[in-house]
């Protein structure tokens, strides 16, 4: 028991023995604590302690007499008396102290429980063990008794038929003695001459030949019984056998937990039974082969490692590879048998962003990479930070997961730049990051598509520029697939499918004729550019005279006069509005713009009709005066 007395400022705990046990619940309550001499107006509490509950705190409600029953009338300053929140820091303390033993004695109480509980378990198992092997041992005993008393009674068998046999052989012995016998006496008793030398000769050479006969007068079988001992070895293993420790029984391998692969290695965990004595284990894996031909040693190589405990990590394996895995327990009496295989992956290789086929405007981008593994992967994680003012790349802000394709179009924020990259996800776990692309979203950012590009066409390696020489081609150079353009020297671009705001620009020469725009994915690869209804295009013709501009929509052009060649273009398409806009990006002067209902999303297209140069310049932001 714990009385607490205050004094000089403080609270001491003094401890000394229970003077009473009458019962396992001992109760205090109203033992209040006093201060020696002064202090008068100090709030103290009370507890109780149960020895079936944790320990309680209770607020005492009456007030503490001085001991001498009067008020003394001191300073509520005098360093002399205690404050009310030191009483009670001094108690929570105290408290707090107490329930912490508790805890750890609820915890302690809680482990032994599940030592107990782990012994009568295990007790149960050796003494079911022990049962089983002594009843095999009477089981074993038993038959062989039934063997040895069949055996004894099929020798008793064999020794009464011989007997028998015997005993028949001489009663016949003795009847034909008798017979003969009887004949003598008759020939003996006969009075006739005649008939008695008639019947005496064959008599005397009957009994000539039956005294010649030596009957056998031993015992065909010993009347003892075979009494060499039973062969009761295996019951002496049995026997012996109780005292040694059993054969491990066979593991039981863990699925693989999700995240515990890296490219080169898995995390692998089996578990056994806890009666089982084990000094190690052997973990045999082998990658498993999809296509194995039906002839030839293809056989996968199975590797083995030895390890004492139940888990191992498994190193200088394949990423993205598919492994079969089983695992054996050793101990002093034998090998258990092998457990069920299990099927574990390592972690892909980092994808490979295909940084010339992504694109960006003000609100997303379309990232596109591909996988760089043999085995297909689960799905893909896109990962994007955003860069700070200062330039540095701050942590992953937001992450695309299951992704099921090589391409993800991610919803960004206006006038920013992000670092993006992606990871490849199995079932061991995301691969290592991929190289980073960064993006801008101040403006539309997108890549030509040199599979649309006609064979006269050349694409700068920066792939922003357009050059069409005044060489010609062969006629096996002229050869193209159903997506390349073939009679207009035209090649599109791979504008982001997203309906908002988009704007790039052209840098255009005097000397060359050019048609730059919008078109369909599927517009016409035989035909010109704005001489379709799938198209929209500014074109430059040079005449004699002078400079000639054209805004051709299927054939038809609104007839316009443009005074000052521009040099650079600037294109403003806005699906909100159903508009696409041409200007002079020099003089900030509008061209013309086409009023047109898109029904799906358009590519920029760029065409030559003459030799000549086109670069164009995106991923910049529009003026103020171009979306006005």
């Amino acid at each position: 028991m714990a009385m607490y007395e205050v004094s000089g400022g403080r609270l001491d705990v003094i401890s000394e023995e229970a003077e009473h046990q009458d019962s396992p619940t001992t109760t205090m309550d109203h033992h209040t604590v006093a201060p020696e001499g002064r202090g008068r107006g100090v709030s103290l509490q009370r507890f109780s302690v149960d020895t079936n509950e944790s320990l309680r705190f209770e607020p005492y409600q009456g007030s503490t007499p001085s001991p001498t029953g009067a008020d003394d009338g001191l300073d509520e300053d005098d360093d002399d008396v205690f404050k009310e929140g030191e009483t009670q820091r001094a108690i929570h303390s105290t408290r707090h102290q107490l329930q912490e033993k508790v805890a750890e004695m609820e915890n302690f109480a809680g482990h032994l429980e599940e030592i107990f509980l782990t012994v009568e378990e295990n007790f149960g198992r050796q003494e079911q063990h022990l049962e089983q092997h002594y009843n095999d041992v009477l089981q074993t005993l038993s038959q062989r008794y039934d063997e040895r008393a069949a055996a004894l009674e099929e020798e008793k068998k064999n020794k009464l038929e011989a007997l028998y046999q015997q005993l028949l052989a001489c009663g016949r012995a003795l009847d034909a003695s008798k017979e003969l016998i009887e004949s003598a006496q008759e020939i003996y008793r006969c009075q006739d001459k005649r008939l008695f030398l008639k019947g005496v000769m064959a008599t005397i050479k009957r009994i000539e030949e039956f005294s010649k006969e030596e009957p056998d007068l031993t015992l065909s079988t010993s009347l003892e019984f075979n009494t060499s001992p039973a062969d009761l070895s295996d019951v002496k293993t049995m026997m012996d056998s109780i005292n040694v420790v059993p054969a491990p029984s066979a593991p039981v391998i863990n699925p693989q937990i999700p995240n515990s692969a890296s490219q080169t290695s898995l995390r692998v965990c089996w578990s056994l039974f806890s009666d089982d004595t084990v000094e190690y284990y052997e973990l045999y894996y082998g990658p498993v082969l999809e296509d194995t031909p039906a002839e030839g040693n293809s056989s996968p190589q199975v590797s083995k490692v030895k390890v004492k405990e139940t888990h191992i990590t498994v190193t200088e394996l394949q990423p993205n590879a598919q492994y079969e895995l089983w695992v054996t327990a050793t101990n002093t009496t034998g090998i258990s048998p092998a457990s069920e295989k299990a099927l574990y992956m390592t972690v892909p290789s980092p994808p490979v962003v295909k940084h010339r086929e992504c694109s960006s405007c003000p609100e997303a981008a379309m990232i596109r990479w591909e996988s760089g593994n043999t085995n297909p992967v689960d799905s893909y994680t896109v990962e994007l930070s955003e860069i700070g003012t200062d330039g540095t790349e701050g942590a992953v802000t937001e992450s695309v997961v299951g992704v099921p394709t090589c391409h993800c179009l991610i919803q960004l924020q206006s006038g920013r730049r992000y670092v993006i990259a992606v990871r490849a996800v199995n079932v061991g776990g995301p691969s290592d990051r991929s190289d980073v692309i960064t993006v801008k979203t101040t403006g539309t950012f997108f890549h030509l598509l040199e599979d649309t590009a006609h064979p006269c066409l050349s694409i700068s390696e920066d792939g922003f520029t357009i050059f069409y020489g005044d060489e010609e081609l062969p006629i096996s150079a002229m050869a193209s697939d159903d997506n390349t353009f073939t009679r207009c020297v035209a090649v599109l671009g791979d504008l982001i499918p997203v309906r908002c705001r988009h704007y790039w620009e052209v840098e255009v020469d005097d000397g060359t004729e050019f048609r730059i725009g919008v078109a369909y994915a599927d517009t016409e690869r035989n035909s010109y550019l704005g001489a379709n209804t799938s198209s929209w295009c500014m074109r430059h013709i040079l005449s004699p005279s002078r400079h000639k501009y054209e805004f051709l929509h299927n054939g038809w052009s609104p007839d316009l006069r443009i005074t000052v060649n521009p040099v650079r273009i600037g294109v403003a398409l806005d699906y909100e509005r159903e508009t696409l806009s041409f200007f002079n990006v020099d003089l900030q002067q509008h061209l013309h713009t086409f009023y047109c209902h898109f029904q799906s999303y358009v590519h920029p297209c760029f065409s030559m009709d003459n030799p000549g140069v086109l670069t164009v310049h995106n991923g910049i932001q529009a003026s103020e005066y171009v979306f006005m």
